[in-house]
């Protein structure tokens, strides 16, 4: 079984200025955790791991519009049927219009499989007359968020 992250032993940035300037790094330090944000054209997120013991709570927004519009909680613990497995059941809550659920469901299994802890996704991201070019680049710029944040922290 994966070890729980030891949260404690991480450099918690959270100065706003402080964020700007280190989401200017490629690849985060072992063991900092770095609020980010990501642009490519149009898009802009921004992405804020909160750790709360040896859970986990992200909040991804961006756009024209940053809001609430999903929230996904993966559970890790032991497979039921064999313990040599880590589980990630994911719950997710929608607010009626929205579509980021998908987005919140995938970071929130992705990140609680790779770092063996409890995660909630809180995700909001609404860009006006978005194409679907636009769509793909937002895909990328998580997917890529998680990489570097997987790497970095668990």
């Amino acid at each position: 079984m994966k070890k729980k992250p030891d949260w404690e032993t991480h450099l918690v940035v959270t100065n706003e200025t402080q964020a700007q300037v280190f989401s200017s790094v490629a690849m985060p330090k072992k063991g900092q955790i770095i609020p980010s944000v990501k642009t490519d054209g149009r898009i802009t997120l921004q992405f804020t791991p909160i750790h709360l013991g040896h859970d986990l709570c992200i909040v991804i927004c961006g756009g024209d519009q940053p809001h609430l519009g999903a929230a996904a909680v993966a559970e890790c613990h032991p497979n039921l049927t064999t313990s040599l497995e880590m589980s990630t059941p994911v719950s997710v809550l929608t607010l009626p219009g929205h579509k980021e659920d998908h987005l919140a469901s995938w970071v929130a299994a992705r990140i609680s499989r790779s770092c063996g802890a409890n995660v909630v996704v809180l995700c909001g991201i609404h860009v006006d007359n978005i194409s679907k070019t636009e769509i793909e680049t937002i895909h990328r710029l998580i997917d890529k968020w998680c990489d570097e944040y997987i790497a970095a922290i668990c």
